[in-house]
């Protein structure tokens, strides 16, 4: 009997509180996050998931918590799924973070302003996507994670340059889909509203 199609999952974390009295990593999801990480959570998109694995951050782990709970799973944590790391700048006016959330994706080979470069958080991450997706793990896999290194691994996967136009849509919770057994994108980013699978 053929094995039955199996996905993977990048759901990156919805809308966070921002505290410039904390390291970025350590930010907790906002009311809107919350609620919107409750309503993920009843999709009918999750309901094969087998294993869920997230991020160390603080907003990638509460974001698991709410699925986990819902569908009575517990979650692993994945120190290497970090968001790309930008503690060179700390915490910066937004305009200042959309110019080099620019720069980054358009120069993948340059740390920009002591960034993680791109093409090395592009490479970290698709470690961590393949050492998952390798397990012996029936049902489908959900990564709960960053729309940075999201937009990466969807660029990897959908075999196209690094480029910001592959980017989430705005404030995050959004995903898209990989089968496991081809390793090819199933459809592109989504909100978390779209209750299609």
């Amino acid at each position: 009997m053929p094995k039955e199609t199996s996905f993977l999952r990048c759901l990156t974390h919805p809308e966070v509180v921002i505290d410039p009295a904390k390291p970025v990593p350590e930010w907790s999801l906002s009311a809107i996050g919350r609620k919107r990480a409750e309503f993920a959570a009843h999709a009918d998109w999750l309901r094969k998931t087998s294993l869920i694995v997230s991020s160390a951050e603080r907003k990638a782990i509460e974001t698991a918590e709410i699925i986990a709970a819902q569908l009575g799973l517990g979650f692993e944590i994945r120190s290497g799924m970090h968001e790309n790391d930008r503690s060179a700048t700390g915490c910066l006016s937004q305009a200042e973070f959309q110019a080099l959330a620019d720069q980054f994706f358009a120069q993948p080979d340059i740390s920009v302003r002591g960034w993680e470069r791109a093409i090395d958080a592009q490479a970290r991450i698709v470690r961590e996507a393949e050492a998952v997706m390798a397990r012996d793990q029936p049902g489908d896999l959900l990564f709960v994670g960053h729309g940075g290194v999201g937009t990466l691994l969807f660029c990897h996967y959908s075999k196209t340059p690094i480029s910001r136009k592959f980017d989430q849509f705005s404030g995050g919770g959004c995903y898209f889909t990989l089968c496991r057994e081809t390793r090819e994108v199933v459809h592109p980013w989504r909100r978390i509203e779209d209750q299609t699978s």
